[in-house]
Order: structure tokens, then C-alpha cells, then sequence
């Protein structure tokens, strides 16, 4: 059996990193696996999934580095889904209902002041020919409900019927049927709900492996009783925690908060947000992962906690300065043109910039320092002014070789009597404006002696 697993989002907004997290599960556990990726649009609600937020989607996946083997579209299958219903219909276990959605919001009331679950009823089942023609002359059209097998011969008694799957994540699960309404599958206007098309798709499409956030475990309970009316083996599922922020906030794609769109443009490397929103709330130390095969050899479904990962978005610029700090050349290179970083020196300038940056467009400002200067030019003290006078008159001529700023500063050292900060800080102060950054060893042979000279105060 070929492992395959799918990412079923709704098209209703842009995906954030808790809906990444869900993604780069199912893509390492099928990386893992030797498996396929489904990339599956839930997108049965017309009115609100959009195509625009179904590219923007494949776009934020593939900047993460998932690549689907297939992309299938739930709205353009609805003859299947009609197909089942007339099948669970015919089976006797999908029914019509007529009550309002304030008719059943007073039922639940009521079921909860008398101390019972508000769960449906199952007073649908009760209606004679005469009331639903009055229902239907009144222009009622029922929706559709999936009889749950919670019973033993009168479906009015449900009693404990316990569903059980070992998870993939959480380990032994188990769900009680009785205390569950039977689910609406199809709405009065023909439209579906997640339920049906979600275990129509996993059967036809082979899914082996669902795994998705905890959210849906008691949803796992029904769709097994869903798979099984359908006469299908159910898959293996697996259900991880959910990301919040620091204060216990979930996230929504509808309110955009870290959303993977905006923490590209803020300047996030893919892998930073792959590794906090992978790492994150597992046993592992969360670190940064330099591509998607090493985080692979991380991730291990079980170590995940079953309780909700906090994570704090100051994180991520802790795991991409860590990134950036070991970014070899050939993998900055290309990003670096398109900033206007090239030539001869763009390799050492990035060995010597990428230590001392939290974003690779960062870099931008020292290659403008080494071109241009400080701006503005620092102001010194009479002391420190003559001081440097002294220093840049010591200057070793050229041809440069790797020990210039050593012996610059030694001779400095011994004309001046300075050392330590009194030395060194008027000299970073002179060359770049700034008092702290690369290694000025570095940055010396960039400038060359025309330039370095050119920074005389």
C-alpha cells in the first residue's frame, strides 16, 4: 500500500502557520513514507471559498517547499457526492429534517434545562406523511442527516456505542456515538457540509493516512461510522495540537494574524517557519532546520503534546538570524542580485554581512555603507577626531593581503597608545556609522584603501 495523505483546507482565506503545521505533517510523514501528497480544496461552500485564495495557497506551499503530487477540487465533484446520497439514502441511514435553525436552537435550550445533552433528537424520524406535506406546502425543504449506528433497534434510544482507533498522534482514542447529534450532510439548498465529501474524496482518492489538527477528533468518531456505511476500511488518523499564540489565542485565516503571506514579506525563511511550526510543541528542541530533509529526520508524529503548542512569533527571527548566520553563497546568491548585490565582491561581502543580519534583504544596508559610506557621517569628539587623523595617516599601502586590519591596528596601537574599546570604537564608527556589525578584518579588504581612505573624518 502506498502511503498517501492530502491538506484539505477551505479557500476562504490565506493559510496561516497553524495551517502550515498541519500541511508540513502530512508532506514529512509522507516524505518519510515514500508516500503521495493530495494538495484537496474543501470548497463546497460556493459562497465563500474563492479561487484567488485557492492559488494563493499553492503559492504559500510551495514557498514552504511542499510540492503536491495531486491538486483535487471538492466543488467539481459534487455528482459523486450526489451519487453516495441516494446510496445512505436508500440504505435508510441519511433522512430528511424540517426544523428551522431557531426551531432546533429552542430544542437544545430545553434539552439542557431538563439536564440532557443537547443533542438532536432524532424527531424527524417521528414525523407522519401528513406533517412533512405540510412542511413541504409551506416551502420547508429538509436537510439531510446521517443516521449514527448508536442504537440497538430503536434509533429514539440511542445508548453508549464507543468508536476506537489507535492515533496516530494521541494513541488509543475512543468516541461515544450516543453522545453525539446525528451530522447534517447536505443542506436545504443541495450544498454539502464537510462531513461527506471529506469521506467520499479519502475513499476514492486512496487516502492511507489523515492527519489533521485535534480539533476534528470527535469528528473522527462520525466519519468512521461514515466509512463504514460506505462499506470502506477507515484510514489510519492521526490528530496534533494546535498552535496558539503566547496568550492562548487561536489563529484564524480570517483574521490573517500570521499568515504565511505575511511573514514572507516581513522577511521569514521558509525553513524558520517550517521548523517552529513542525517543532513546536513536540519533544524535540525547536531549532532551525536547514532544509526540509533534515527536518524530516526530526519529526516523529508521536512526539507531538496533546496539549496546545504556544509559541511565541519572536521565534521565528530567532530561527531565521540562525539561517541567515550559516546561508552558504550559492544558496544567497540569486536573492542577493535581485537586491542589487553582485560582482566580484558579493561573496565575501555575504560571508562577511550574514553573521550580523536577521533578514537577507538586511544586507542591503551594509552593501550601501561599503558603496557609499556612513550616512549620515558620524560625529567625533576633537580627541577621538585627531585621533583618527593619526590612524587613517598609518593606513598600509596596497597590495592588501589578509592580515591588513591586524596590522593597521598594531600600528595604530603602538603610535597611539590606545587599545580595546578606546581603539576600535572610533575606527567602526569612522568605516561604517554603526557601533556594532561585522568583523571590520572583513570589511577592510572590501572597501580596498581608496575607499577605506575616503572615510577619513
Amino acid at each position: 500500500m502506498t502511503v498517501t495523505v492530502r491538506f484539505a483546507p477551505s479557500p476562504t482565506g490565506r493559510i496561516h502557520i497553524g495551517n502550515a503545521r498541519t500541511a508540513l505533517f502530512n508532506w514529512l510523514f509522507a516524505m518519510n513514507n515514500k508516500g503521495r501528497f493530495i494538495q484537496r480544496f474543501d470548497d463546497t461552500d460556493i459562497a465563500r471559498s474563492k479561487q484567488e485564495f485557492s492559488d494563493a495557497i499553492l503559492y504559500d506551499l510551495h514557498w514552504l517547499g511542499i510540492f503536491p503530487d495531486a491538486t483535487e477540487y471538492q466543488s467539481r465533484r459534487f455528482e459523486a457526492y450526489d451519487e453516495v446520497v441516494e446510496r445512505l439514502q436508500a440504505a435508510g441511514v441519511l433522512y430528511p429534517c424540517y426544523e428551522t435553525p431557531e426551531e432546533l436552537d429552542l430544542r437544545r435550550k430545553v434539552r439542557r434545562t431538563r439536564g440532557l445533552p443537547p443533542v438532536y433528537g432524532r424527531e424527524a424520524l417521528t414525523l407522519s406523511q401528513q406533517q412533512v406535506a405540510e412542511y413541504r406546502s409551506d416551502g420547508r425543504r429538509p436537510h439531510w442527516r446521517f443516521l449514527l449506528p448508536n442504537f440497538s433497534s430503536d434509533p429514539l434510544q440511542p445508548e453508549r456505542t464507543e468508536v476506537h482507533w489507535n492515533d496516530l498522534v494521541r494513541g488509543e482514542e475512543t468516541v461515544d456515538l450516543a453522545s453525539l447529534s446525528d451530522p447534517v450532510l447536505r443542506r436545504e439548498d443541495g450544498t454539502y457540509l464537510y462531513t461527506l465529501p471529506s469521506v467520499v474524496d479519502d475513499i476514492e482518492m486512496g487516502v492511507s493516512h489523515v492527519i489533521r489538527g485535534d480539533d476534528h477528533v470527535t469528528n473522527t468518531g462520525v466519519q468512521i461510522a461514515l466509512f463504514k456505511a460506505l462499506g470502506a476500511e477507515p484510514p489510519v488518523f492521526g490528530h496534533h495540537n494546535l498552535l496558539t499564540t503566547a496568550s492562548g489565542e487561536g489563529l484564524s485565516k480570517r483574521s490573517g494574524a500570521l499568515s504565511i503571506a505575511s511573514l514572507r514579506e516581513d522577511g521569514i525563511e521558509p525553513m524558520a517557519v517550517a521548523s517552529l511550526a513542525v517543532l513546536v510543541g513536540t519533544s524535540e528542541n525547536v531549532a532551525a532546520m536547514h532544509d526540509m530533509p533534515a527536518l524530516a529526520e526530526r519529526f516523529d508524529p508521536a512526539a507531538t503534546s496533546k496539549s496546545a503548542a504556544k509559541f511565541d512569533p519572536d521565534e521565528l527571527f530567532v530561527l531565521n538570524r540562525a539561517l541567515m548566520h550559516h546561508m552558504p553563497f550559492a544558496e544567497a546568491q540569486d536573492r542577493l542580485i535581485v537586491l542589487g548585490i553582485s560582482g566580484d565582491k558579493a561573496e565575501p561581502f555575504w560571508l562577511a554581512v550574514r553573521g550580523n543580519i536577521d533578514r537577507l534583504s538586511d544586507a542591503v544596508a551594509w552593501w550601501r555603507i561599503l558603496a557609499d559610506g556612513p550616512q549620515p557621517a558620524p560625529e567625533f569628539s576633537d580627541e577621538d577626531r585627531d585621533f583618527l587623523q593619526q590612524a587613517f595617516d598609518l593606513l598600509p599601502e596596497e597590495p592588501w593581503t589578509g592580515t591588513v586590519w591586524k596590522d593597521w591596528t598594531a600600528r595604530i596601537r603602538e603610535a597611539s597608545g590606545r587599545k580595546g574599546k578606546a581603539l576600535f570604537m572610533p575606527l567602526r564608527l569612522a568605516l561604517t556609522g554603526l557601533a556594532s556589525g561585522p568583523e571590520l578584518a572583513d570589511l577592510l579588504p572590501l572597501l580596498g584603501r581608496e575607499g577605506t581612505l575616503a572615510r577619513r573624518p
